[in-house]
């Protein structure tokens, strides 16, 4: 079965479950399926679907030889590889690294200002670069850790003085 009709499956699937899929990855003989809802998803939901998924693929998709199916969420930093992944993260910090260089980089590293099915716009620094979407060849959203100091530790360094 190709990746088109498999996503056609899941997607189907899913969207009648009340999710979404993100993303579908074959790597050797494990297929990952990344799921999402609106504001989240717990645990206790992406061990259900994986059982529904499991059934739904058992059943109906075919696939051949064993597989091992990874259901989870698509993470904090998440691949932009459609369209649609692209416009759900206008806004955010993004890294794209392009085939060659625009504006003189394979690497943009900034804030995704815009997106459509050809290209997308992402603020360098204080540069807008319009980068085609035939030129990516991988993106991602970024996220930042708060580094909150830890209680105490300022006080110990000024009694040591």
């Amino acid at each position: 079965m190709n990746e088109t009709a498999l996503w056609d499956i899941l997607e189907r699937y899913l969207t009648a479950e009340g999710l979404e899929l993100d993303d579908v990855e074959w790597s050797g003989r494990v297929l990952r399926v990344l799921i999402d809802a609106e504001g989240g998803i717990d645990v206790g939901r992406i061990s259900e679907t994986t059982a529904g998924i499991s059934r739904l693929l058992d059943g109906e998709a075919h696939l051949g030889d064993p597989y091992t199916l990874e259901v989870s969420s698509p993470g904090l930093e998440r691949k932009l590889r459609r369209p649609a992944h692209f416009l759900k993260a206008v806004g955010r910090e993004v890294s794209i690294t392009t085939r060659s260089e625009i504006a003189g980089s394979r690497s943009h590293r900034g804030v995704l200002e815009a997106s459509d099915e050809d290209a997308c716009i992402v603020v360098v620094g204080d540069e807008r670069r319009t980068l085609p979407m035939g030129e990516i060849a991988s993106a991602k959203t970024l996220f930042h850790w708060e580094r909150n100091a830890k209680p105490g530790k300022a006080r110990r360094k000024e009694a040591i003085r």
